[in-house]
């Protein structure tokens, strides 16, 4: 861990640098951040500094590394790498002075390695000072693995794939609910619609794959009675903790695996299932997540969402609702998990729910919302009422 992240001597690139080399470590960049700036001391303005630092540096890492590997030819180690990174990206995408953004960032690398870290961020700030970089490719510009750019342009098509991932390079403004829930406004914009599919309708509202609880409380805003259900306790957790907060006494909290849930048949009104995806559309709230997730992902995700949807059919009553949404944006996660539905849920799932309006717009039986469209999250959604 970095010399300085505790206490009076913390400094804000000594945190940013702390998480970069924990996230490089397999910890999550969402989780490991804020522990350290909780401990570290810092201002305001320094833990917003440290934030964007280590946020930012993680989502281009990719560009930082072609940066910095133009003038460095062998493997640097952990600490001086992450150093390395935040440095370039200080001086190519946040356009911090050189003096300030290599002086400060050398003093954080271990000492004998600050002349090589100084020489190279010196270089790189004369490279992007020097006008518009030459990117090898879009790739590195963009900084996202190939395979991501290459699926989503075959997915949702080339100029909407690069305008949702250039958006997803941008940091996420917080949106914050009447209740002073923190929450994106697409998956707002989910919680209301299946609370108004719910609206006026006997029986409760099940919340499949519940954690950390941002829909379900929502939804319990105007819902008689909420079920939160997740598969580990540690995230039910989350989601009781989160209800008690805001005051929510009609959300029971339940232990549950989603594909084979403990419920009767025919028992809720509704039931949403907010299922387990590649991630695809919330990538500039994780910025690490480009890096983790795997072409793989996406089919042993898509099989997942059907075994949850195979579980919940059962659930609603007839007249209720069942409804499907994930933050991302690949064709196997949405209009497949659609043609999928289409052929296994039978004669009794004939109605189509009228997908929300703009910025959504429709995608097979359901609606897309990119993230370019309004700023938000990217979602997907779909709703099929149970007739009999």
């Amino acid at each position: 861990m970095n010399r300085a992240v505790n206490g009076p001597s913390a400094t804000a690139r000594g945190v940013a640098i702390s998480a970069l080399v924990a996230a490089e470590n397999g910890e999550r960049a969402n989780l490991v951040v804020p522990q350290l700036l909780t401990r570290s001391g810092l201002d305001e303005r320094d833990k917003a500094f440290a934030t964007e630092l280590a946020y930012g540096t993680l989502r281009m890492c990719r560009a930082c590394d072609w940066l910095v590997g133009q003038f460095v030819h062998s493997p640097l180690e952990p600490q001086v790498r992450a150093a390395a990174r935040a440095g370039a990206y200080q001086l190519a995408f946040m356009r911090v002075p050189a003096y300030a953004a290599v002086s400060a960032t050398v003093g954080e690398a271990p000492r004998r390695a600050r002349p090589l870290l100084n020489a190279v961020l010196r270089r790189v700030a004369t490279l992007v000072e020097a006008g518009p970089v030459a990117w090898p490719d879009l790739g590195t510009r963009l900084s996202y693995p190939d395979w991501v750019i290459r699926r989503l342009g075959e997915d949702i098509g080339p100029e909407r794939a690069v305008a949702a991932l250039q958006q997803m390079n941008q940091a996420a403004s917080p949106s914050v609910r009447a209740d002073g829930y923190v929450q994106d406004p697409g998956s707002q914009a989910v919680a209301e619609y299946v609370a108004a599919l719910a609206q006026g309708r006997p029986g409760p509202v099940l919340d499949l794959c519940a954690a950390p609880g941002g829909k379900a409380t929502l939804v319990a805003h105007s819902a008689p009675f909420v079920v939160g259900a997740d598969l580990a306790a540690s995230r039910a957790n989350l989601v009781t903790g989160n209800a008690q907060r805001l005051g929510l006494d009609n959300l029971a909290v339940v232990v549950a695996d989603g594909t084979a849930p403990p419920f009767r048949p025919d028992s809720f009104t509704a039931v949403l299932v907010d299922a387990p995806c590649t991630g695809l559309g919330v990538l500039r709230r994780r910025p690490d997540a480009r890096w983790r997730v795997r072409p793989e992902d996406t089919d042993r995700l898509a099989s997942l969402q059907r075994r949850l949807l195979g579980g919940a059919a059962p659930l609603v009553a007839p007249g209720g609702a069942l409804v499907y949404s994930v933050c991302t944006l690949t064709r196997a996660e949405t209009v497949d998990v659609d043609d999928w539905l289409a052929h296994e849920l039978g004669p009794g799932w004939g109605e189509v729910v009228a997908p929300p309006g703009p910025p959504w717009e429709p995608l097979g039986r359901g609606a897309l919302l990119l993230p370019q469209t309004a700023g938000t999250d990217g979602m997907y959604l779909l709703a099929l009422r149970r007739s009999h």
